[in-house]
């Protein structure tokens, strides 16, 4: 392989990396809005079943249409890279872009589920302990649940799996993966929480962190 294309290689795929990197990205600030925007207000999802029924209802994700239409833009390359491992020819540009609005329709979908489930814990940790729920432990549980319904939760471990999220909803747009019974299921999770148990020991570790972080 002459220089010039080891050179050509390498920059696509440090592109295609870039560009998963700015996908993560944008769902994770897609994710913080709707969230944050959900425990700005007083209403909250207080039932799996008026979780399952409001999902049953119209869209209502209006307020995040300009994050979920940067969303469409930033996942073209990635949506390529994926069309082209599936298929090994060359992919239509018609059906990259076609396949890039499916993602942006999965990640519109998948946002209102995971707010949905959000407000729900958001409940469930109010009426445990009277107080706020903390944001940060909203969203560490809302996506946990998500993610894995049937789970053990894991407080030690405060990441985000915001790249296991983004690529659940690519995937799913890409090749047409319904989310919806998943959603059901950690709604039911949700419902099912000890949710006292997971703020004293948020608490605990957070109390633990400081201490640490001042010695």
């Amino acid at each position: 392989m002459s220089g010039r294309a080891r050179a050509a290689g390498k920059s696509a795929g440090v592109g295609a990396l870039s560009a998963g990197e700015a996908l993560v990205e944008a769902v994770e600030g897609v994710v913080d809005h709707a969230i944050s925007r959900m425990l700005l207000s007083d209403r909250r999802i207080t039932s799996a079943a008026q979780g399952k029924s409001r999902l049953a209802g119209e869209t209502d994700t209006e307020a995040f249409a300009g994050d979920i239409q940067r969303i469409v833009v930033i996942a073209v390359p990635v949506v390529r890279r994926l069309a082209r491992g599936a298929r090994r020819t060359r992919v239509p540009w018609v059906m990259v872009a076609s396949s890039a609005i499916s993602v942006g329709i999965a990640v519109s979908t998948g946002v209102r589920e995971l707010r949905t489930l959000a407000s729900l814990v958001a409940h469930r940790l109010e009426q445990a302990t009277g107080e706020r729920s903390d944001p940060a432990l909203v969203k560490k549980l809302a996506i946990d649940l998500y993610l894995h319904p049937k789970g053990t939760l894991r407080l030690d471990d405060d990441r985000l799996r915001l790249v296991r999220l983004t690529r659940k909803w690519v995937s799913s747009g890409v090749f047409g993966r319904k989310t919806s019974k998943r959603a059901e299921r950690a709604l039911d999770a949700a419902e099912r929480l000890d949710a006292a148990a997971l703020s004293a020991r948020w608490a605990e570790l957070h109390r633990k962190s400081d201490a640490g972080g001042g010695t």
